[in-house]
């Protein structure tokens, strides 16, 4: 009797090996390398989403250069009135902070009594009453007296001594400089704001170069791989660009909708709510108790029924579910093509590499791979496993 034991050839084994140690080559560069990564791919999807803009100029006979500075221009201008009008509504809102925090601690004293409140119901009604007065200390219960201690025969009572006192000890903290302190505190987000300022750069370079880009990209393939590799480009670009166009209209229109309830209804500070709202509805999974915070919060020093507040999340409940049921499918869906398991995985696998930017490009990133897949052909049961 023979026992089958699977034998592996010794190329087969040195596949399987080099295929392992570049998956692993390849998780550890996205994770130490993910300050930069995110830079590129941000401003990657940023530039196919001015192509269109670039290109329409261009076709009014401007030169690609000029073109490309104008729709920069026009996006960094919208995008300054935009912030702008935040920035003074955030100012607005900072002069009413104290209301808020006061409201606030309120809210959890009257919390924090009621759920001592419940303890006591609690132990009244499941522990018996004797094990009660058996636990609590005798001035705890009304009625009982505390035995004191008689001194013995010819003991002198004691006296009791005041302990000595120890003088106090202060110690003064050495002065810190200003720009040491500063220096300290941005040194955490000094990575980030470097690559955050490169982005601008990178969108015009990637705008004002893309023909020399492109055909650069194509030099490295030949006959049938040139054609694959013009197909994956404009599949990924036409991806990107539906996914970043798609997600802004329908967080634009979630927040008007917002908005307009908000002002409805005398919500403090609807025109920053509602915008917020809308857009933190987008953020997959944990959008929607997300998007319920902000307005939660702007009532809490107007409103003092719990109505109004159950009327605010009912409402922002359907918005994120109409959202997301009926326009997401149309406006982003339609592009992308992934299963929901291929989503959940995605959001988790890109969420542990990249943190909280993860869950925001998880999905546009796992679209691009999906399809360089559909039009490599050794790839495509990757791109089917992916697929919807």
């Amino acid at each position: 009797m023979s026992v089958l034991t699977p034998s592996f050839s010794k190329p087969k084994q040195a596949q399987v090996s080099l295929t392992i140690l570049a998956a692993a080559a390849a998780i550890a560069l996205l994770y130490f390398g993910r300050v930069f990564l995110i830079t590129v791919v941000v401003s990657a999807m940023l530039a196919f989403l001015l192509d269109p803009m670039v290109d329409f100029f261009v076709r009014l006979k401007l030169p690609r250069s000029g073109s490309t500075f104008l729709v920069c221009s026009i996006a960094v201008t919208a995008l300054y009135f935009a912030g702008l009008g935040l920035y003074m509504e955030a100012m607005a809102l900072s002069d009413d902070l104290p209301m808020y925090s006061q409201r606030i601690n309120e809210l959890v004293d009257a919390a924090t009594k009621r759920v001592e409140q419940f303890e006591k119901g609690v132990i009244a009604v499941v522990v018996p009453k004797r094990l009660q007065e058996a636990a609590a200390p005798p001035e705890a219960i009304p009625g009982a007296t505390v035995p004191r201690k008689r001194p013995r025969r010819g003991a002198e009572p004691a006296v009791e001594q005041p302990p000595p006192a120890i003088p106090e000890v202060r110690v003064r903290p050495e002065p810190r400089p200003l720009l040491s302190y500063l220096f300290s505190y941005l040194q955490s987000f000094y990575e980030v704001l470097l690559m955050t300022s490169f982005v601008p750069f990178l969108v015009y370079f990637m705008l004002a170069w893309r023909d020399h880009l492109r055909r650069a990209f194509y030099s490295f393939f030949e006959n049938e791989d040139l054609e694959i590799a013009r197909k994956s480009w404009n599949s990924v670009a036409e991806g990107a660009r539906a996914f970043v166009i798609g997600n802004f209209v329908l967080g634009v229109l979630l927040g008007v909708a917002s908005s307009i309830f908000f002002a409805a209804v005398e919500l403090p500070y609807w025109l920053l709510v509602g915008p917020v709202s809308g857009f933190l509805s987008l953020v997959p999974y944990i959008g929607l108790p997300m998007a319920i915070v902000p307005p939660v919060i702007a009532a809490l020093p107007v409103y003092q029924d719990l109505g109004i507040y159950l009327i605010l999340s009912v409402t922002v409940a359907v918005l994120h579910l109409l959202g997301l049921n009926l326009l997401y499918p149309k406006l982003v869906g339609a592009r992308v093509h992934l299963n929901p398991l291929a989503v959940t995985l995605a959001l988790m696998f890109w969420g542990t590499i990249w943190g909280g930017i993860g869950l925001l490009l998880g999905i546009p990133v796992t679209a691009a791979l999906k399809a360089v897949c559909d039009n490599v052909e050794s790839l495509r049961p990757v791109g089917r496993l992916l697929g919807d």
